[in-house]
């Protein structure tokens, strides 16, 4: 399972989610938190300030604060109510005043405040249950003198705690809904995301059956290219496997005539070695070609770039001291970046062909073009000779066909340079040139 991209994907998904909604829901529940003791901490001081204002001081700097049925909050008046009021002064542990309902109730410790002092306390009472206590430092000035005193507030924490145990389950239901919801949807989301490459897949496994011979599926862009690769490189083994049937054929045939010779020399001893030497030679050519032509471009994707700049540039220069006899001016006008992925002996054999047939009818004149649109190559070379005409073009391209026999030469160069682009998925064609002669294109995928 776990060399599945689905079962990865998703695996990796759930792990996010899980971790982003526990995130998520932590930080929700402490804010609420946060802000349910927030606002319990307002009402309270509130409270406090509204029993200040009850309150009042007589001339002997005695405290006095209203009936129960005067008070500013009516919970105050109701023992057991969860909200008490008491006051003291600092230095003293007993209150000098409580509110009823703090009626049989023992009071938490009393502690010295400064004038406007406020002091929040999370504390647990006789009863068991949790208290938020608020204490306020208060002084009132009269002509008597100044009098100070402090004012304390006891809540009771249940309510915060039902309301926030509320709110987790709320949340963490809702969380929990979404995350189902969430991650339903990813599975659907990568399922249906993958169907290509489980529809590639299966087309794979007809193509090694037999059923099918490549993958004709409609796919989206980024798999699309994958495809075509594919489709690539099993029309390159068909290719490369019609070669070797061809070769195989065509060395069978090529070595009929040279083992005929030999046998018919038994019969000439005084002839046989010169036979031999000359036949065997012939034989170990043919072989090599053979081979050469079986061997080409049996996978150009893992075959390493080639500039093709610099191999016109050598050719060019080797081809200038074999033709030193003949003033040939050659332009090289091939972008010096643009790149092919071929064999470079398989590059040299066409471009030398090529190269070596404007060089054999030109006049003086030699032009070498080469660009890329996408992910089209073009590579053309002209020449100022008498150029080639349209009946003439399929004769040229056979074994030996030749149009003008007084050129020397053997006829096999543009054959095999056909032979070789073919290989490659590419195509030669020929026209006229614009510089008056004949123009010798390749078109192929960079």
């Amino acid at each position: 399972m776990i060399n599945s991209l689905y079962f990865r994907l998703n695996f990796t998904a759930i792990l996010v989610f899980v971790i982003f909604l526990a995130a998520t829901g932590a930080v929700l529940d402490n804010a609420f938190l946060e802000s349910a003791r927030l606002s319990l901490r307002e009402r309270m001081s509130g409270e406090v300030y509204q029993l200040l204002s009850a309150s009042q001081i007589d001339e002997a700097g005695q405290l006095v604060m209203p009936l129960p049925t005067h008070l500013p909050n009516p919970r105050l008046a109701l023992p057991s109510s969860g909200l008490y009021a008491f006051v003291g002064s600092n230095g003293s542990d007993k209150p000098i005043w409580r509110s009823p309902s703090l009626l049989n109730r023992q009071l938490p410790g009393l502690f010295n405040l400064h004038v406007g002092e406020k002091q929040w306390l999370d504390i647990t009472l006789e009863d068991g249950e949790d208290y938020c206590l608020l204490g306020f430092g208060f002084q009132r000035t009269l002509k008597s003198g100044i009098y100070s005193f402090n004012f304390y507030l006891l809540s009771e924490l249940v309510p915060l705690h039902k309301q926030v145990t509320l709110y987790r389950q709320r949340l963490w239901g809702g969380l929990a809904i979404a995350a189902i919801l969430l991650l339903a949807t990813q599975l659907w989301v990568l399922y249906w995301g993958l169907k290509p490459l489980r529809k590639v897949g299966q087309e794979l496994n007809a193509i090694e059956t037999g059923e099918r011979h490549q993958i004709n599926g409609s796919y989206p862009r980024e798999v699309r290219q994958l495809t075509d690769n594919i489709n690539t490189l099993l029309a390159q083994e068909r290719a490369r496997q019609a070669r070797y049937r061809n070769a195989l054929a065509d060395l069978a045939h090529s070595l009929k005539t040279p083992l005929a010779v030999l046998l018919n020399a038994i019969d000439q001893p005084e002839s046989l070695s010169d036979t031999v030497s000359e036949q065997s030679h012939r034989m170990l050519r043919i072989v090599e070609r053979q081979l050469q032509r079986a061997g080409a471009a049996t996978n150009s994707a893992s075959i390493p770039p080639v500039t093709i700049h610099q191999v016109a540039d050598r050719l060019n220069a080797s081809l200038c001291k074999v033709y030193r006899n003949k003033d040939v001016l050659i332009l090289n006008k091939i972008d010096t970046g643009l790149e092919l992925r071929w064999d470079e002996a398989d590059l040299i054999e066409v471009l030398g062909n090529l190269l070596d047939n404007a060089f054999k009818w030109c006049h003086g004149n030699i032009e070498i073009q080469g660009h890329k649109t996408g992910r089209r190559l073009t590579l053309s070379i002209h020449d100022d000779g008498p150029g080639i005409s349209a009946k003439d073009i399929e004769h040229i391209l056979q074994r030996g066909g030749r149009v003008d026999e007084s050129i020397p030469g053997h006829g096999i160069g543009l054959s095999v340079v056909a032979d070789i682009v073919e290989a490659y998925q590419g195509r030669l064609r020929i026209g006229p040139s614009h510089l008056g002669g004949a123009a010798m294109m390749i078109e192929c995928w960079s």
